[in-house]
């Protein structure tokens, strides 16, 4: 039986904390597992069958001092889709930190806004909040931050613990893992405050740690994102990090700095730490690549670069960059930016000048391998983390091909996913999926739309009774590649 409306939660923490736990960030604090939903509009495609799965903050107790979207204890929620049939499923990633606080049913962790990750009076907990990822059978929770990996049930959502490749490496996993669905292989990297500041690794097909080595840079460095192709991974080095006085203070604070240069890292897949090659460009700040890929001597990575603040000479405002930054204020641009492996030279340029376009998903069977189109989100320049329509965009041209709003000022999608048709025929022959919260009718859906053609409207809508908070990331696991059996999927409900 469904559950009844969880209402959103209007300041359950009271107003002191910041503007980020009421209204369409507040938390919710209830696990469901809803079937027989109303559709209102189409019906379920029967050829999408498989997981989406998206990661996001949920706060449980009253936090202490200022909150930031990032300290939200991890949540994922779940639409679960077979033979046209949909189930939504939503649970907390149980966490040492989460179950810590369980037991003393209060927080004893802070955030970002009050402490500093690795201080012990002040500890910041990881949250496991950024990422899902599916691997091996699993899907993987992760924390922007870089700590552990925490497997859950695809299915069920529940936590099973610690992935064992990430855990013998003694370090961490960053949020941005890359899997490549040819091999199964999954590639990350973390990074820390202490030299050489970076490692990178591989997990086999079956989740066991297949290679791992430090990764030398400058100093601590603030790394969100990753690529890979074929052969290659692309780690990036960065010129915002870590202010170091407030470092030395055990405060977090970042600065950007202009006058370095964007560095893109590339290292065979399985490359010894002295066969990294880096290769320089104009001076930015990425949160998220699109997908990369090998074209000849080139390697191709297109990405969304985080557009640096400018003043009115148009010299970059390092000051309102990092502001920007660290208070999620999003101007990006879709971006192209090419390696030449046998040369050394560099090129780089906008796909798209006009729009402000983000949290992006591809085809993910063709990870690591050429894609032409991208699915993003149309990003607010002034309200954090709203993403009012989706659209999908022409990653050779730049070109807007499509486009979907159902309410440009009150609509909050999720990040989006594409989902291969079963049998598909091309790149775009699937389905996009996003849930979104519609606020002027303080309505939630699942909406699933035809891929090849966004602006005609979901083919499906599917309305839900619980409010989805706002969160960050996302992924879709194919049936294919869920490795559990139908007797276990029947007894999880």
């Amino acid at each position: 039986m469904n559950a009844p409306l969880n209402a959103a939660l209007l300041a359950p923490f009271g107003e002191d904390h910041g503007p980020h736990l009421s209204g369409v960030y507040a938390p919710v604090n209830a696990e469901q597992t809803l079937h027989n939903l109303p559709l209102l509009r189409g019906q379920i495609p029967t050829d999408l069958n498989g997981v989406y799965l998206r990661a996001g903050p949920n706060a449980r107790f009253e936090p202490h001092g200022r909150y930031h979207p990032f300290d939200g204890d991890g949540m994922v929620h779940a639409a679960q889709f077979s033979k046209g049939q949909l189930t939504y499923r939503n649970r907390w990633i149980h966490t040492d930190g989460w179950q810590e606080e369980d037991l003393a049913q209060q927080a004893t962790f802070y955030g970002i806004r009050e402490t500093l990750k690795g201080r012990t009076d002040k500890r910041l907990k990881d949250t496991a909040n950024t990422d899902v990822v599916g691997h091996a059978g699993k899907a993987l929770a992760l924390w922007y931050m870089a700590g552990d990996a925490y497997e859950i049930d695809p299915v069920t959502l529940q936590t099973l613990g610690k992935a064992r490749g990430i855990t013998a490496t003694g370090k961490g996993i960053s949020a941005h893992a890359k899997v490549d669905e040819t091999t199964e292989e999954l590639m990350f990297f973390d990074y820390s405050t202490e030299a050489p500041y970076m490692h990178y690794g591989v997990l086999s097909a079956d989740g066991a740690l297949q290679h791992h080595v430090p990764i030398d840079l400058p100093g601590p460095r603030l790394p969100h994102d990753m690529a890979i192709t074929q052969h290659y991974s692309i780690l990036h080095d960065l010129p915002l990090f870590h202010d170091a006085d407030a470092l030395a203070l055990g405060r977090h604070k970042i600065r950007f700095h202009p006058e370095m240069h964007t560095r893109f890292g590339v290292i065979p897949r399985l490359g010894a730490s002295d066969s990294i090659r880096w290769f320089s460009f104009t001076p930015c700040y990425l949160y998220h690549t699109v997908n990369a890929w090998e074209d000849g001597d080139w390697l191709v990575l297109v990405g969304c670069r985080y557009m640096p603040r400018t003043r009115a000479d148009g010299s970059i405002d390092p000051e309102g960059t990092a502001r920007d930054v660290a208070e999620l204020v999003m101007r990006a641009r879709l971006w192209c930016w090419r390696m030449n492996l046998a040369t050394g030279e560099t090129e780089e340029h906008v796909l798209n000048p006009d729009l402000n376009v983000e949290f992006p998903s591809c085809n993910a069977r063709l990870a690591g391998r050429k894609t032409r189109y991208g699915y993003l989100v149309d990003h607010s320049s002034v309200t954090t983390l709203q993403w009012a329509g989706l659209r999908k965009m022409d990653l050779e041209t730049g070109a807007s091909l499509s486009a979907w709003t159902d309410d440009p000022v009150h609509s909050w999608y999720t990040e989006p996913w594409f989902a291969e048709a079963d049998n598909a025929t091309a790149e775009d022959h699937g389905y996009l999926i996003a849930f979104q919260w519609n606020e002027a009718l303080q309505r939630q859906t699942l909406d699933i739309f035809d891929a090849r053609d966004l602006s005609t409207g979901p083919v499906a809508q599917v309305e839900l009774p619980a409010r989805v908070p706002v969160g960050f990331h996302g992924c879709w696991i194919a049936e294919r590649r869920l490795l559990y059996s139908a007797e276990k999927n029947l007894r999880s409900g």
